[in-house]
């Protein structure tokens, strides 16, 4: 989706998540994990693996990946896909900072 018909959403400071680790935040009945990668990266998927649903914002943020808690399953934070030899990806949404910060782009304005 092309950046201009984004709605973004102030979600805090990237100070508020720690590297390597993720905060969520609710859209609808969706929950959406923001991750922080150990050199500063931020990144946004709807929280839950393609495998079994489970949490990855419980999972370990690692090399632009995170793995998921329940089954180990790798997920791509840049694209939402699984890697390897699994299969199946979680919706994933453009973040920009400003300054410090963190902006969601929530779809069309």
């Amino acid at each position: 989706m092309n950046a201009l018909t984004q709605t973004w959403v102030s979600v805090g400071s990237i100070e508020d998540i720690p590297r390597r680790g993720s905060r969520c935040v609710d859209y609808g009945e969706m929950t959406i994990a923001i991750f922080r990668t150990i050199d500063d990266r931020v990144f946004a998927l709807e929280d839950k693996c393609p495998h079994k649903n489970g949490p990855l914002s419980q999972g370990i943020v690692h090399d632009g990946c995170v793995t998921c808690p329940l089954h180990n399953w790798v997920i791509s934070l840049e694209t939402g896909e699984a890697q390897g030899a699994d299969e199946g990806e979680t919706r994933a949404f453009p973040i920009r900072l400003d300054d410090d910060q963190i902006m969601l782009g929530l779809g069309k304005s």
